[in-house]
């Protein structure tokens, strides 16, 4: 009698088809990130590259309205201006509905950019009523004797004048040159060209005042520039009354020097804002600061990225060093996508580009321990049939952690300020790199390598052969440790109310951000000691100034809002300590933004944990989602009062890796509460406790593996990074910490009290029901994983 053979062919073949349709895309994606990466630069950030920032907020006046519209006729005018002042590749955009963001590449003096872009250049051509008797008021009008339309402002030499209403505007100017008159030696002069109609009412407002006899104030014509007579010249003898100057031009004399005939020629032919603008926040990074931060950073994702390597390769062997050309991979593909969307990589952003490789690590552990598990149950006759049920065993998993981080990724996007938005691109870039790099890349290099004979006859070479020690040494002893879940969660209160209760006691220390003021960092000859400029800045007038160390021997000063000329004091007084000064960084945030910017921190705070109980409960359930929330704010509590207690400030990188904490640490819960969800599917008669701490067990080794790889990036990051990164690297470890603490012994708990409360039993939870295991059954309760023998493979 014939036995019949299982259709294994067909099987093959499609396994087959699917291998060299994954390698052909595979294959794409790299083909395309290569020709990107050679062809399309990365645009960096300025905390990179070295500049000024500044962001502008237009403001309503009592006939326009600042909107949209014209925030959009602001930024075309400061557009003309920042082409004028000869700034190279510089950036213009519209923020929401009233902000203009400025970026200007190399320029070190914020000052002049500023002054430039922030004047209002109001241009207005007068006729002069005579002097007044009473002094200007406010905005440049007089008292209760004066008509519509009429103002008294002081001329140039302080006398005050009655001037009609405007006869001629900004609009009607042509254009307008800086020129220097070598023939009359009469200095540097401004020469304004009209349009045709502007023609016109020049010659007629000159004809007027030159039909009134020299040495009348009345034969005077004001040119009026942002409430300010700048120059008010007599008409020339020679023009006869009602004939007026003809030709369309005039020129606009004083004692100027090169800059600022140049810089008003500038105001005049760019024209006027259509509403006022006010500076609400202002960076500048020093170019040698962006180098230094390039350099640190780079070394960090190399030494992070080595090391996590070398960890993945030690315990997953030939399918670790596949996982690490997947890696390399991934960076290669974060890059293209950065590059084609025209992304700007910032410092914060390049620290989330680092911690995706992490999260790329995540995704590979995953599928090598459920591949692991398909091995150790013996239902896989081969290696690449047990990698082929741990992709698709994990894909969920997989997919419903990097959504959550995605979700955090987001919100730092729409709502975060600054660099700190640059994170939340790169952060959501390396996800979706990430998922592509393990799920595809990875899947193809693995199955190829499993199905070549060398390695099917040496399984032990694939590092999935066996569940590993972890794994062995857990199943083996069983512990029960969901027997006693309100312990674990008085513990977890105990925890939470001692770091929170920092808050209350040492208070959170706001960084500038949240608080408005100015910030500016020196790099001096000498090092300068905090407490002896912190008295020099008293003595100065700064007594509320914060004066810390940072970096390797610079000088950070912290004050509230300062004017251009403070700040100027702020520079020398540093100076007189430490010898030749540099300025390596300048914030300025004004106390409106710093306040939107809190609000926003505690919105996106609220919405990512709002975001994650919504997807966790139609993800999974409501209990689930519960839990894994609950878990999230003891995260958030814990790591806030670390901070405080600590004295670290409390700003939006803190606000990046907080919200970065909230992604990373609901990927624990969800790997864990998918597994609970897939044991309630087999077996629904063992209690929950059981089944829970069943899936604990089972996940606690990837829980650890990938915890290693995020603590290994992170390391790296806080050691070799830049100054500014490393509180934010400290939070993280702090937040990878807690999480993977709180996703086992927080949420887990909390999931059992919240179900058997809505079940009304607590049965069978100290014994822990039914003995059960994965591998063979030995004493009721207890597991123990296959043995060698039986999990040899078959050819």
């Amino acid at each position: 009698m014939k036995r019949s053979r299982p259709p294994s062919r067909p099987r093959s073949r499609s396994r087959s088809r699917a291998l060299n349709v994954r390698a052909l895309v595979a294959l794409a994606v790299m083909a395309a990130s290569v020709a990107i990466a050679l062809t399309m630069p990365v645009r960096l950030g300025l905390d990179l590259r070295g500049g000024t920032q500044i962001v502008l907020e237009t403001k309503s006046t009592e006939t326009t309205k600042a909107d949209r519209e014209a925030t959009d006729r602001t930024v075309e005018v400061l557009r003309g201006r920042i082409d004028a002042l000869g700034v190279a590749e510089p950036t213009i955009v519209r923020s929401g509905e009233n902000r203009v963001v400025v970026e200007l590449p190399g320029v070190q003096d914020p000052k002049k950019a500023a002054d430039v872009l922030g004047r209002t250049a109001q241009l207005t051509v007068h006729s002069v009523l005579g002097p007044a008797e009473d002094p200007a008021g406010e905005n440049g009008r007089a008292g209760k004797d004066a008509k519509d339309g009429e103002r008294v402002l002081p001329d140039e030499s302080g006398q005050s004048l009655r001037l009609k209403a405007p006869t001629l505007t900004g609009q009607d100017v042509k254009g307008a040159d800086a020129r220097f008159d070598q023939q009359n030696g009469a200095g540097w002069h401004v020469t304004v060209d009209f349009k045709d109609a502007g023609s016109d009412r020049w010659a007629r407002v000159t004809g007027e005042a030159a039909c009134n006899p020299a040495g009348d104030p009345q034969r005077r014509v004001a040119i009026v520039l942002d409430n300010k007579i700048i120059s008010s010249p007599q008409v020339d003898p020679s023009v006869s009354c009602g004939a007026g100057i003809t030709g369309g031009s005039t020129q606009i004399t004083g004692s100027f020097d090169d800059a600022e005939a140049r810089e008003l020629a500038l105001l005049i032919k760019g024209g006027a804002l259509p509403v006022p603008v006010e500076t609400v926040e202002q960076r500048t990074i020093g170019a040698t600061l962006g180098d230094e931060a390039i350099t640190a950073g780079a070394w960090a994702a190399v030494i992070g990225t080595a090391l996590t390597a070398l960890f993945i390769i030690v315990i997953y062997r030939l399918m670790g060093a596949l996982a690490t050309v997947a890696l390399l991979c991934y960076g290669l593909i974060s890059y293209a996508a950065l590059a084609l969307v025209g992304a700007t990589l910032t410092l914060p952003g390049l620290a989330g580009f680092v911690l995706a490789i992490g999260m790329a690590v995540d995704a590979n552990v995953l599928v090598f321990e459920r591949a692991r598990e398909e091995q150790a149950a013996r239902t896989r006759p081969s290696t690449r049939s047990a990698l082929t049920a741990g992709f698709r065993s994990a894909f969920s998993a997989i997919a419903d952690s990097n959504i959550t981080t995605l979700i955090a990724a987001a919100l730092l996007f729409f709502l975060a300020s600054g660099p700190v938005k640059g994170f939340g691109v790169t952060l959501g870039i390396g996800v979706l790199a990430s998922m592509v790099s393990a799920l595809v890349i990875t899947r193809v290099l693995a199955e190829f390598a499993a199905s070549r004979p060398a390695v099917f006859r040496r399984p032990a070479l694939t590092g999935i052969s066996t569940t590993g020690p972890v794994r062995d040494a857990l199943l083996r002893r069983n512990p029960f440790l969901m027997s006693r879940p309100r312990r674990w969660l008085a513990a977890s209160l105990i925890v939470m109310v001692v770091a929170g209760s920092g808050i209350l006691v040492r208070g959170l220390n706001y960084g500038i951000e949240f608080t408005g003021g100015r910030l500016i960092e020196y790099s001096t000859a000498t090092q300068v000691d905090p407490e002896r400029a912190r008295d020099a800045l008293a003595d100065a007038g700064f007594p509320r100034a914060v004066v810390q160390s940072s970096g390797e021997g610079d000088l950070t000063v912290r004050t509230e809002e300062l004017t251009d000329t403070e700040a100027a004091t702020v520079t020398k007084t540093v100076a007189g300590l430490g010898g030749e000064t540099e300025k390596v960084r300048d914030e300025l945030i004004g106390p409106s933004l710093g306040e939107e910017l809190r609000r926003n921190a505690l919105i996106a705070l609220g919405l990512a944990l709002g975001a994650q109980l919504l997807y966790l409960a139609a993800r999974f359930r409501l209990l689930f989602g519960t839990a894994a929330v609950s878990a999230l704010a003891h995260d958030v509590v814990i790591l806030v009062g670390v901070f405080a207690w600590l004295g670290k400030p409390i700003d939006g990188v803190f606000l990046a890796a907080l919200l970065t904490v909230i992604g990373y640490s609901v990927n624990d819960s969800v790997v864990l509460f998918d597994r609970v969800r897939e044991l309630l599917g087999k077996e629904r008669k063992t209690p929950f406790a059981r089944l829970t701490n069943d899936a604990i067990l089972q996940t606690l080794p990837r829980t650890v593996n990938t915890g290693m790889g995020a603590v290994l990036i992170l390391a790296s990051l806080a050691v070799l990074a830049d100054d500014s990164l490393t509180d934010f690297a400290l939070a993280l470890l702090i937040g990878v910490g807690v999480g993977t603490y709180s996703s086992v012994f927080t949420a887990s708990p909390l999931a059992i009290e919240l179900f058997d409360r809505g079940t009304g039993s607590r049965s069978a939870r100290r014994t822990g029901g039914k003995g059960r295991g994965t591998g063979r059954t030995g004493k009721p309760g207890q597991q123990v994983p296959a043995s060698r023998a039986e999990r040899q493979e078959v050819p």
